[in-house]
């Protein structure tokens, strides 16, 4: 599993280094373009860590921004690693260019938190669950369905993963996530004694907001998902970042303010959550008294 992280990570740290540099130079993105003969989609496309970068393309703009030699020549290297393939690249379509960021980054971090209020998140899904999801998609075939669903398994498997060491997963459920059927009652129990079984798993916690907490921050936030990474080989730790989902995209926040709004998110809904024991009787008891139409 450890080759099977890929090169997120790599190709987020030269993104954000040639975009200190950039800022460092004051030069614009245009600006960048223009001088070395690039669409400003490129450049921007290599401080995103979107794709890979060449080794060419890093050192022409370590020259523009007149880096010294140290620094270009770590950040050259770097280059290299972002040509790494994780296994979600093999899954084509089935894992857009939106969310395969998101993908690499799951993989690679140490701990994720996560709010979820209107669907059980893809990492604790059921097989059937997660076919319920998408069955109302009038648009996915059969095919692509069966390719959606092997995506979600494939991330799950890093709950259970040897090496690197999985990550610690902390989830924060909101009471009506477990009372909206998808799928069919047979469906909803298997799901919900699936996320008992995994509150056995020493690094997985799974707590319920209960409707009785009233209106809370997480109301206003909507799900997200923090992502914190280990700090690695390098004297600088990757920095976190929020990850929020819509239809057709996503948002990835890393700015410290960004950072710090959603840490007091985290720490009220920490706060109002029922605790692990609360929560898996509140999980059973919806198991034995609620009925799924």
């Amino acid at each position: 599993m450890a080759e099977d992280l890929g090169s997120t990570v790599p190709r987020r740290q030269l993104g954000r280094a040639l975009r200190e540099l950039r800022v460092e130079a004051r030069m614009t993105l245009d600006g960048v373009a223009e001088a070395l003969q690039y669409s400003r989609q490129k450049v921007w496309r290599i401080e995103s860590g979107l794709g890979p970068t060449r080794p060419l393309d890093v050192r022409l703009l370590c020259e523009l921004f007149s880096a010294n030699p140290e620094l270009a020549a770590a950040l050259v290297g770097l280059a290299g690693e972002t040509k790494a393939r994780g296994w979600w690249q093999s899954y084509g379509s089935a894992v857009p260019e939106w969310f395969e960021l998101y993908v690499g980054l799951e993989s690679a971090a140490s701990r994720l938190r996560g709010y979820d209020e209107s669907l059980i998140p893809g990492l604790l899904q059921t097989r059937a669950y997660a076919r319920g999801v998408y069955q109302n998609r009038t648009s996915v075939s059969d095919d692509e369905l069966d390719q959606f669903i092997r995506v979600r398994q494939q991330r799950q498997a890093m709950l259970k993963r040897r090496l690197p060491r999985p990550p610690a997963l902390q989830s924060v459920l909101s009471e009506s996530v477990l009372i909206r059927c998808v799928g069919n009652s047979a469906v909803m129990t298997e799901q919900l004694e699936h996320l008992l079984e995994l509150t056995a798993l020493p690094h997985v916690s799974i707590r319920v907001l209960p409707l009785a907490a009233g209106p809370q921050y997480g109301a206003l936030a909507g799900t997200f998902m923090m992502l914190d990474f280990p700090p690695g080989k390098r004297t600088t730790p990757e920095p976190s970042v929020v990850y929020s989902e819509s239809l057709t995209g996503a948002l990835y926040l890393d700015r410290p303010e960004e950072l710090a709004a959603y840490e007091k998110v985290w720490s009220s809904l920490d706060g109002l959550a029922l605790d692990e024991e609360q929560s898996g009787q509140l999980i059973d008891k919806i198991i034995s008294e609620v009925h799924y139409g």
